[in-house]
């Protein structure tokens, strides 16, 4: 069976320009999509957060995953290559159209692999250097960075506060709650403090307002 798979960061971006780019390759390799996967999601989420760990989880020996480039598996060289090994150990076959990219079981695909995610971490790497580079530059020139007072708590963990707190309970650091849901120890720290702090005082104390 072949499955497209689709993802897109945010919602001012479309889904439609790689539906029809991996139509076209479907076209001239005469091949079928037999099941669209289609998501607007950060890729920094683990894949078991997002409908790509669904997708992995019925994929079969012999299936295809077609999707339009390898970012759009993960957004981090360690995160594709822990899919890519998943499927390359099950023999479900990975094709992207953009990096002309085909997993298989050979030692030519594994190379594929760690190269192609090596130059997408790479060239994040360097997107970052150059933003920091700018915002230094603005800083410099006397401009006001940042987000104004009374910014929102981080809407990426909102949501996942019983979850928080039981891992909480179980003795995992905020470095490691970070990292199971894609953002960093700083940004679990602040949502701990601001978000089940309330929380924990406003249980105890219902009278009182947080």
């Amino acid at each position: 069976m072949v499955y497209g798979y689709i993802r897109v960061s945010t919602d001012k971006q479309t889904v439609e320009n790689q539906r029809f780019e991996i139509n076209r390759f479907c076209k001239a390799e005469k091949l079928k999509i037999v099941k669209w996967i289609e998501e607007k999601i950060s890729g920094t989420k683990a894949p078991e957060k997002r409908q790509l760990g669904q997708l992995l989880k019925i994929v079969q020996e012999g299936d295809i995953i077609i999707c339009s480039e390898l970012s759009r598996l993960g957004r981090s060289f360690f995160m594709i290559m822990k899919i890519l090994s998943e499927c390359m150990e099950r023999g479900i076959k990975v094709w992207t159209i953009k990096d002309n990219y085909r997993l298989g079981d050979d030692i030519q695909s594994k190379v594929l692999a760690f190269a192609f995610g090596l130059s997408a971490e790479i060239e994040r790497n360097l997107i970052s250097q150059r933003t920091k580079e700018a915002l230094a530059r603005c800083k410099s020139d006397g401009k006001i960075l940042g987000r104004k007072p009374g910014r929102a708590v981080n809407v990426m963990l909102t949501g996942h506060e019983k979850e928080i707190r039981k891992m909480l309970r179980e003795g995992k650091n905020k470095a490691e709650i970070g990292r199971y849901f894609g953002v960093h120890r700083q940004t679990v720290r602040i949502f701990v403090n601001e978000r089940l702090t309330k929380w924990k005082l406003k249980k105890l104390f219902p009278e009182v307002k947080t």
